[in-house]
């Protein structure tokens, strides 16, 4: 049985420090409840047009701690602000990619994190659907939450 994870941003619209239009930065997340041994997270912009699951960062092998800190930096393997292994996004990067709206857009971002009873074995780089096949089975926990970035 998967237990509910407690997510939260410290926003509901993002500043413009973790957009396109200001830093980029990675935004903090804090979870409560977190029970697993390791966590992934998994951001997907719902609002881009002819496409589901557009997906603007993954990230995983975090180890398990309350608060994710902001401004993770770009790159497969990651040793601070925490350790990690980020995966291919959909823009082509590695790392967390801000939203860019158009002028006069809005779109909404979904952060699904994901407690796993053990990290995983699955190399920097990987794609959504790698990471998504890797995660199979180690599932204990499943949050989410949202925010929006208006231009």
């Amino acid at each position: 049985m998967i237990e509910e994870l407690g997510v939260s941003l410290d926003f509901l619209e993002f500043p413009p420090a973790h957009t396109c239009h200001g830093e980029n930065l990675s935004p903090k997340i804090s979870l409560k409840g977190l029970k697993g041994a390791s966590i992934v997270i998994m951001v997907f912009d719902t609002s881009i047009r002819n496409c589901l699951s557009f997906t603007p960062w993954i990230i995983w092998n975090i180890p398990a701690q309350p608060v994710i800190p902001a401004g993770i930096p770009h790159g497969r393997i990651i040793i601070s602000p925490v350790s990690a292994i980020q995966g291919t996004n959909d823009t082509g990067q590695i790392g967390y990619t801000g939203p860019c709206p158009r002028p006069g857009e809005s779109h909404r971002y979904v952060f699904r994190v994901y407690g796993l009873d053990e990290e995983i074995d699955l190399y920097g780089g990987s794609t959504k659907y790698q990471l998504n096949a890797a995660m199979q089975g180690h599932i204990v926990q499943y949050g989410m939450t949202d925010a929006v970035c208006t231009r």
